[in-house]
């Protein structure tokens, strides 16, 4: 096998390039069974933000935890209602607002994803020692804070130009990578 010499940041990048395409690409291949071929990965993250236990979730709240708009929502929960897995209610207090919640069918699809995630963080805690989850926790939040912080801020050049550069614009942190 032939070795192919990577820089630390070049590694580091490859790995979450990969890491996000594989989560997609597996996350639809265990969701989209025979029961549940009829929806989309995009749907079941609706499924899951509506969630369990007859909360009673507006339109605007799921929109606000999926980081998309009310319109772009409503087109999504047209096809989840007419497909069966939530319903729409209306407030008794103030018609103009629709709660939303998991149909039977739904709560089933909502499982059905949850045990997907169990079994991928069960993964990856079975490969670690004790010692080192805190640090994949560390990692993995300092990642989510900058996908959270990305669309508000985005990252200036400066801060991007810490470590010296090769002649090929790589950030020169010397690492040996064999796949």
């Amino acid at each position: 096998m032939e070795k192919e010499s990577f820089n630390t940041y070049d590694m580091l990048n490859h790995i979450l390039v990969q890491l996000f395409h594989e989560i997609w690409k597996r996350e639809e291949e265990a969701i989209v069974t025979d029961e549940f071929q009829d929806i989309t990965n995009n749907d079941m993250h609706i499924i899951e933000a509506v969630g369990l236990l007859n909360e009673t979730n507006n339109m605007s709240g799921i929109a606000k935890k999926l980081g998309i708009t009310v319109g772009s929502l409503t087109t999504a929960m047209n096809s989840l209602v007419q497909k069966g897995y939530v319903i729409r209610e209306r407030s008794e207090q103030d018609r103009r607002v629709v709660f939303i919640r998991l149909t039977k069918k739904g709560e089933k699809a909502y499982w059905h994803h949850k045990e997907f995630h169990h079994l991928m963080t069960k993964a990856v805690m079975e490969k670690l020692k004790e010692e080192e989850i805190p640090i994949l926790i560390k990692m993995l939040q300092g990642l989510s804070e900058f996908f959270r912080d990305y669309g508000e801020k985005k990252p200036s050049s400066e801060k991007q130009d810490r470590y010296p550069r090769n002649k090929k614009g790589s950030m020169e942190i010397p690492f040996t990578y064999i796949p």
